[in-house]
């Protein structure tokens, strides 16, 4: 199953602020690496204002994070499609267009699962169901495309 993370996953493996969704998002990211995952241009664009804003890391060092992510998953870029059915999705189903323009992205690129925290948990839209990996317990859907290892 083909899925892609929203910034926020992505932040929490770098700031040491929430140390369980540190935790958390640290182990989904290790194990996505060896599944049908795929990360949106928009995430890391949107990873690197957030960390050279808001949380003040330094623009070089911001950029090795992002060239680290960029490297560790295919890239996958919205395109006009993505632009329409994101402004469709603002209009029928109240999503903010930034979410929106990640969701149709990710619908674009194949994905059956998109992670955050933002939006209705569980909600499919498009044939991508939303789902926030710090609820508990675990989605299904969330562990069929990231099974959990065992020790």
């Amino acid at each position: 199953m083909r899925f892609t993370f929203d910034t926020n996953i992505l932040l929490y493996t770098v700031v040491e602020q929430d140390q369980d969704k540190r935790r958390i998002a640290l182990d989904l990211l290790r194990r996505a690496r060896t599944r049908d995952c795929i990360i949106t241009l928009q995430t890391l664009s949107e990873m690197f204002r957030a960390l050279t804003g808001k949380l003040k890391v330094q623009v070089a060092e911001a950029a090795t994070v992002v060239h680290q992510w960029r490297t560790a998953m295919p890239v996958v870029a919205a395109d006009e499609t993505c632009l329409v059915e994101a402004m469709d999705a603002v209009a029928g189903h109240h999503l903010s267009f930034w979410d929106a323009l990640l969701w149709a992205t990710a619908k674009r690129a194949g994905c059956r699962l998109l992670l955050s925290e933002d939006g209705a948990d569980g909600r499919t839209l498009g044939g991508v169901t939303l789902v926030n990996p710090f609820t508990s317990p675990r989605s299904p859907v969330l562990l069929e495309a990231l099974p959990l290892e065992l020790d």
